[in-house]
């Protein structure tokens, strides 16, 4: 019988007897026949594999992994994306059997269902230090001929932080691609990716314009120009900037409305190294994952190895401990800070007391005279209080104050919308206790303002302690000058990694509370206008900062590698605030390591550090077969093969990090080095501020350099001396190397086992 009739009539026969069982099919048997996005992990070609050389079509091989028949009214292609430089791998749309199937295959190593990445949602120039005559901004040219890509939502073109005027050509390496009606010699590239989405909607590519704001916010930190009158509202009056103005940007869509498909995020990286990008800023993330199953994790790792630095969010999930996204230490992971602007608004109670809160919107009709005050929750449920959708039925607010509770997910704004719609006059949103002191401005629709966990008991006792409760509403206007800024947003995601405690994480904390940037849509009706900006925050916003300023220093250092770019951001950090004082966090007190990393960026000390802690790419060999990961996973990151068993392993610790997280038992020595790029002939000593509990040993205690580029050893010996600490109790302290002129502090994390 010939093989095609054959194969041809045992399909027909199944597809038969599909349609006659179809309706006792389980829902388990619908799933595994349910086409969905997968990441598929191959090993690369080479001889003997499709008979051909290393340069094989790595399509073709990619493809040889798809199915051979598929239903005939399937109509839109498998294959998504077919990677080159991020991963040996493809995206492909599958069904659950077919994947099973693909596992027979050879050289197939691993698949797993596309993941779903979310976004981790001026001043800051000022407030950094940043000034145009002199300092950084003006030895690095603001970031001149550096390029910063942006994996994001994509951004608006024609607004005016994205003008070209004065800005120099792209850099002849740079290799991108415009989908825009026409890029300029700012936004040198755009780019969107979407290929899944957009089969299943039956649309062919569009252009990366921004369709939420978060894209463009991010991008114009990263590297606006400077752009005169920028306000929201008429609040925060000023000119805005990026970090680096000068710097070129690449965009990169991944984002689609609030989702941001990892097989899109892998392909745009794959583009970004591919074109010629210098940074890479991401404020994306997920939950925590082993690094070879984290898309970040490998694409960054690939961006690395190819001179690339990559700046990622830390996550918005704090204040609770062990809570980051993007932990992997070839990454940047940036934390949210607050600036000292505040943009203030004061509940007013019936008995004099006042509590600054914070809102954009500020109305200048709004009564100062007192309305009756009203609790949401009064009612006694829980969901009341909160102020969601459709709770506050039944509950007279009309023409009165009411105080919300935030939480519950459910956007402050919303909260103020509900209030409104049920006829409130005015919100007093109350933070939750783990919220703490951390208030955001917000464009919000009604007068309102954001007051901390304790002004919230307070209005809450006055409101027990009348019958007629009163307030009203101050509005103040900006104000600048908070000497406890910069603090640790309560949203910041907190350290210690899971993925790998024995690396401190987060690294460094930058602004990301109520931070001014543009924006693509106007905010009060006026539709032609188009220097329109906004004030958002996040770790989202942070991210970018941080990703500006390595754009300054590698426009300062163009040799630097991405790990002495690091290392130069984290030893030079800030530990106290503007008056003075330690940094604090939401409760309002000193934050701790796994809140701050090494601390609060300065990019002016980062751009002359003295020493720094370098890492090359085939360092972190040895750290993932340590991890205890198989060679096929640690193969998966670097991209080649590996065998652990053929190079010796190192602890955590043992990475060339510029800080320390240690699991201590009695005693613990891990070893440096640091290479001099301050001055040629200079000595630099070590001072301890051991953690509690642990007596610490330098060896040695001196480093001399005769020259530039000159590298020197030390280890540093743990030792515990107080055993009344607890298993699993943290303790920590910092060294630093002190020379006549340079200051390189490392903190330093101990968990006591």
């Amino acid at each position: 019988m010939d093989m095609s009739y054959f194969i041809c009539f045992i399909f027909l026969f199944n597809f038969h007897s599909f349609i006659v069982r179809g309706s006792k099919f389980s829902a388990k048997e619908i799933e595994k026949n349910k086409l969905q996005t997968y990441i598929v992990r191959v090993e690369q070609p080479g001889v003997g594999v499709l008979g051909q050389s290393d340069n094989l079509d790595v399509g073709s091989w990619h493809k040889s992994f798809l199915p051979l028949h598929t239903a005939s009214s399937d109509t839109q292609p498998r294959m998504v994306y077919s990677y080159k430089t991020v991963i040996s791998g493809f995206a492909a749309r599958l069904t659950e059997e077919e994947v099973q199937a693909m596992r027979t295959k050879k050289g197939f190593i691993s698949a797993h269902p596309q993941r779903i990445l979310r976004k981790q949602t001026t001043h800051t120039p000022r407030f950094l230090g940043l000034q145009q005559e002199l300092g950084i901004w003006k030895e690095s040219n603001f970031g001149k001929g550096v390029i910063i890509g942006v994996l994001d939502g994509g951004v608006l073109l024609d607004h005016p932080s994205f003008g070209d005027e004065g800005m120099p050509p792209p850099p002849e390496k740079w290799k991108g691609k415009c989908e825009f009606t026409a890029c300029n010699n700012k936004i040198i590239g755009g780019r969107s990716f979407n290929i899944d989405g957009n089969m299943s909607k039956g649309k062919g590519v569009e252009p990366p314009n921004d369709e939420d704001g978060h894209g463009t916010h991010t991008a114009s930190t990263a590297a606006g120009r400077f752009v005169n009158y920028a306000d929201v509202l008429g609040n925060a009056k000023g000119m805005a900037a990026g970090m680096a103005p000068l710097a070129h940007l690449a965009i990169y869509k991944v984002c689609f409305g609030e989702d941001c498909a990892e097989s899109n995020i892998l392909a745009a990286l794959d583009a970004a190294i591919e074109e010629g990008v210098d940074v890479l800023s991401l404020s994306l993330g997920e939950e925590g994952v082993p690094f070879f199953q984290d898309s970040i994790a490998i694409g960054g790792f690939a961006a690395m190895k190819n001179g690339i630095f990559v700046s990622c969010s830390a996550g918005n999930s704090g204040p609770s401990n062990t809570t980051l996204s993007n932990e992997a230490p070839w990454l940047l992971t940036v934390g949210a800070s607050t600036i000292d602007r505040k943009i203030v608004a004061t509940a007013k109670l019936g008995n004099g007391e006042e509590f600054d809160g914070e809102s954009i919107f500020q109305p200048n009709d709004f009564p100062s005279k007192l309305l009756q005050l009203v609790y949401a929750g009064m009612n006694g449920k829980q969901e009341s209080a909160l102020c969601g959708e459709g709770t506050l039925k039944g509950i007279d607010v009309k023409g009165k104050v009411v105080l919300c509770e935030r939480g519950g997910g459910i956007a402050r704004i919303a909260k103020g919308q509900e209030v409104k719609n049920a006829g409130g006059a005015a919100m007093i949103l109350m933070n939750q206790e783990t919220d703490g002191f951390s208030v955001s401005a917000d464009v919000h629709v009604l007068p309102a303002t954001h007051v901390s966990y304790a002004a919230g008991l307070k209005i809450k006792a006055y409101l027990n302690s009348t019958a007629a409760p009163t307030a009203t509403i101050l509005f103040r206007g900006t104000v600048l000058g908070d000497l406890s800024s910069p603090s640790v947003a309560s949203f910041s995601s907190r350290g210690p990694s899971l993925a790998s405690p024995g690396i401190l994480k987060p690294d460094i904390i930058g602004p990301g509370v109520n931070i001014l940037a543009a924006w693509p849509f106007p905010l009060d009706n006026n539709i032609n206008s188009k220097s329109t900006f906004n004030i958002m925050s996040g770790t989202s916003m942070s991210c970018p900062h941080l990703s500006g300023i390595a754009a300054l220093l590698k426009s300062s250092h163009p040799t630097w590698s991405p790990a002495a770019i690091k290392s130069a951001m984290m030893t030079s950090t800030d530990l106290f605030n503007i008056g003075g004082k330690l940094i604090v966090d939401e409760t309002l007190q000193p934050a701790d390591v796994f809140a701050t990393g090494a601390g609060h960026v300065n990019p002016s000390r980062a751009d002359k550090p003295g020493l720094i802690y370098d890492i090359q790419p085939d360092d972190y060999i040895p750290y993932l077969c340590g991890l205890g990961y198989k060679d096929e996973e640690v193969g998966i990151i670097a991209h080649r093969s590996v065998k652990c068993s053929e190079k010796p392993s190192i602890p955590e610790g043992e990475l060339n990090y510029p800080s320390f997280s240690i699991k201590l038992g009695p005693s613990q020595t891990y070893t440096r080095t640091v290479t001099n790029v301050g001055e040629a002939n200079s000595a630099y000593e070590v001072k301890v501020w051991a953690p509690k509990g642990v007596d610490v040993i330098v060896k040695p205690s001196t480093l001399y350099f005769t020259e530039l580029n000159q590298k020197a050893t030390y280890s540093v010996t743990f030792t515990r001396v107080d055993s009344t600490y607890k298993t699993g109790e943290y303790t920590q302290g910092f060294i630093k190397w002190v020379s006549a002129k340079y200051s390189v502090r490392s903190p330093i994390a101990v968990m006591f086992e």
